[in-house]
């Protein structure tokens, strides 16, 4: 499964376009993110300095972050009218589709029914059903794992080490493509009507003037102990 994985990475490499991203939807996610940063440093600036960036973030007429109704886009229309986007989403359902499946019906062909592990620590009975799919015996030991189990604790267990190979950024993290399979890319609309909603309820609350008291708080206790 380690080589096929490889394999499909650089099959999945061949086959991807170049494409240049899309300069909106590029400052769209950095705009996301400077606007998490501001939630989440809130606290260590001026409760004035805090108003005037939400301000400048939230405000009704032109803020970076309001989205009028009229500019809402379907990510689902996007995607249709572009017809690259559609392709190489194909491209990479179908990179992890294939070898998958045929991976799946020759485990399963030539080694249904077999062990092909045993765990070293006791488990409960209610991981019989996760670690022995394929085995229908009551009696074996729920340590023990069966080749159809192993086969899904390989699938979703190797990320870790497709990203010490092959890098962070690889093409082989089958657990990320399978939650993106359900949706159309990404909403820019839908992302930035959240941050505006979750900075919208931040509560300011300064953080710098009680650390002089904190500080000499822990100072007495660590005195008198």
């Amino acid at each position: 499964m380690v080589l096929i994985g490889v394999l499909r990475y650089f099959v999945s490499k061949l086959m991807r376009s170049d494409q240049v991203p899309d300069l909106k939807i590029v400052k769209e996610g950095q705009l996301i993110t400077r606007a998490r940063n501001l939630r989440a440093a809130a606290n260590f600036i001026p409760a004035k300095s805090f108003r005037a960036r939400k301000h400048y973030y939230n405000n009704e007429e032109n803020g970076l972050l309001h989205v009028p109704k009229g500019q809402a886009q379907n990510p689902q229309a996007q995607m249709f009218s572009d017809p690259n986007m559609a392709m190489d989403m194909m491209k990479k359902n179908l990179s992890m589709i294939i070898p998958q499946t045929l991976t799946f019906a020759w485990v399963n062909f030539f080694f249904s029914g077999f062990v092909a592990a045993k765990i070293p620590f006791p488990l409960t009975q209610r991981f019989r059903a996760m670690l022995q799919n394929g085995i229908d015996l009551s009696t074996v030991d729920v340590s023990y794992v069966s080749s159809r189990s192993w086969y899904f604790l390989n699938l979703f267990g190797l990320r870790g080490l497709f990203s010490l190979i092959l890098g962070e950024d690889n093409a082989t993290d089958d657990t990320q493509r399978m939650m993106q399979m359900g949706g159309f890319g990404f909403d820019p609309t839908r992302s930035l009507g959240a941050e505006k909603d979750n900075l919208d309820i931040v509560q300011h609350d300064w953080a710098l003037p009680k650390f002089e008291q904190r500080a000499e708080s822990v100072l007495k206790k660590l005195v008198q102990k």
